[in-house]
């Protein structure tokens, strides 16, 4: 293997504070690991550099660090590309090359800078399982391969050799178990390598859509699956996604791309390994086109469409961006997301049970894009007595349901004589707008708020 092509990053990041959706955390310094697969390029895993605001990059016992820049990421597959402009870089270093997909019980080895130590590690294990495993970085379902090595912190972002060739980069480790730890499999790197020179922003496309296995024989039977045929039942379909307008909840369908669906909602990957039926999802673009053999009035037809990026109802994890917020007569709104939900400890457990409903089980809608919330009350004269509404989704404003925040920031400006907000507590607040838009200057300067809004809502 090319040990002079493993690299040691230092990521100085600085992330939004969602609680305060105005404001950015203190900056914080971590570290990882990366590999040189070309001349200044650095491959490594997108949660390393995830919000940085400055990166520098070492190489095997060199005390000097080289500054590095994002040149392509994709959060999620969990990948991003470095460049490191310095032609001095590159002394000694012989790039590593990008292999192909291991097999079960293939011998390989985790290579990087684990806590701890200064020098780099290598740590040994086979391939134990090949299957769509879910990504913590973006809670993605994608293809990936685990192995029975240890991937600690600092090693993450780091290649993982077989034959002297990055079968994959580390990128998670299976909590509660030692020793087993999970890397991004070389398919999914070829493509996002490939993907990054039509666009530095990869994403990774989706369907929209949730099912049901047809596992149940008279469930088949009710809708008409001939014997020998197998597949899954479509339940929904989310709004502006792939599927949206060519799938109907009730179609059953049978096949992806001429892979044929089991009744558990599994395929045949790479013709050895049997996984989501879904799994391809990785190693497709936007704007590529998909064929789905579906069951539909008793006919088997072929429907296509070309693939978009996912949108959910309340967007997981997301990175490099700021949260979006408007804060009216004192009344803070945001957009509801994973991140804020975050801000309670065990969310999972202690967030409201209304967010944690549309978080796992919210639907994407023409009519409803966005879930907008009330987070925050700054007080202030003009909104004593709504001081307790705080922490519920917004239903109305004069009568009407905002489809996303914009739309929420405009039925609001747009309201002349009064303002009505009702909440899903059955909470009113009527605000007169000349007075909460008066209010508004002197609450930002007490409470020390540069906008009162955040630009993506500017713009």
């Amino acid at each position: 293997m090319s040990q002079s092509a493993v690299v040691r990053i230092y990521a100085t990041s600085q992330d939004p504070d969602y609680d305060c959706p105005w404001q950015a955390r203190t900056p914080s310094s971590g570290t990882g690991s990366g590999v040189v697969i070309g001349e200044g390029k650095i491959l490594t895993g997108a949660h390393v550099v995830a919000n940085a605001t400055f990166l520098q990059v070492q190489k095997i016992s060199d005390p000097n660090k080289a500054v590095a820049k994002v040149a392509g990421i994709c959060h999620d597959c969990d990948l991003a590309l470095l460049q490191v402009d310095d032609p001095a870089f590159m002394n000694g270093v012989t790039p590593a090359e990008i292999g192909d997909l291991p097999a079960l019980r293939d011998r390989v080895s985790v290579v990087g800078f684990p806590v701890g130590g200064e020098e780099i590690s290598i740590t040994e294990g086979v391939v134990s399982r090949i299957e769509v495993q879910r990504y913590s970085h973006s809670q993605r379902h994608l293809l990936a391969v685990t192995v029975d090595a240890a991937i600690n912190k600092g090693n993450s972002g780091g290649p993982v050799f077989k034959d002297d060739k990055v079968a994959g980069i580390a990128f998670q480790k299976l909590s509660g178990a030692d020793n087993i730890g999970e890397m991004v499999p070389a398919p999914l790197i070829h493509h996002f390598l490939g993907a990054i020179d039509r666009d530095p922003n990869v994403r990774v496309p989706g369907l929209g859509i949730s099912v049901q296995g047809l596992e149940n024989p008279m469930l088949r039977q009710r809708l008409g699956i001939a014997e020998g045929l197998t597949g899954v039942m479509l339940l929904s379909v989310e709004y502006g996604n792939s599927a949206w307008g060519h799938l109907h909840p009730g179609d059953a369908f049978l096949s992806v791309d001429g892979r044929a669906i089991a009744n558990n909602a599994t395929t045949h990957y790479r013709g050895r390994y049997r996984t989501r039926y879904d799994v391809i999802l990785g190693e497709r673009s936007v704007g590529d086109e998909m064929t789905l053999g579906v069951l539909r009035d008793g006919e088997i037809v072929d429907v296509s469409f070309p693939l978009q990026p996912l949108e959910l109802l309340v967007p997981r994890s997301q990175y490099d961006m700021l949260p979006s917020y408007f804060i009216y007569g004192g009344l803070v709104f945001q957009s509801l997301s994973r991140d804020f939900l975050t801000t309670w400890d065990s969310w999972w457990d202690k967030a409201p049970k209304e967010f944690l409903h549309l978080y796992y089980s919210g639907t994407r809608s023409k009519g409803k894009l966005e879930v907008v919330i009330l987070t925050r009350v700054l007080a202030d004269e003009v909104n004593v007595g709504y001081e307790d509404l705080s922490g519920v989704s917004i239903v109305s404003v004069n009568g009407q349901d905002p489809a996303d925040m914009r739309d929420f920031v405009s039925l609001v400006e747009s309201s002349v004589a009064m303002v009505e907000i009702k909440t899903s507590s059955q909470g009113v607040i009527v605000m007169d707008p000349k007075e909460a838009r008066a209010a508004n200057e002197s609450i930002l300067t007490r409470y020390h708020i540069p906008r009162d809004r955040s630009r993506d809502l500017l713009e």
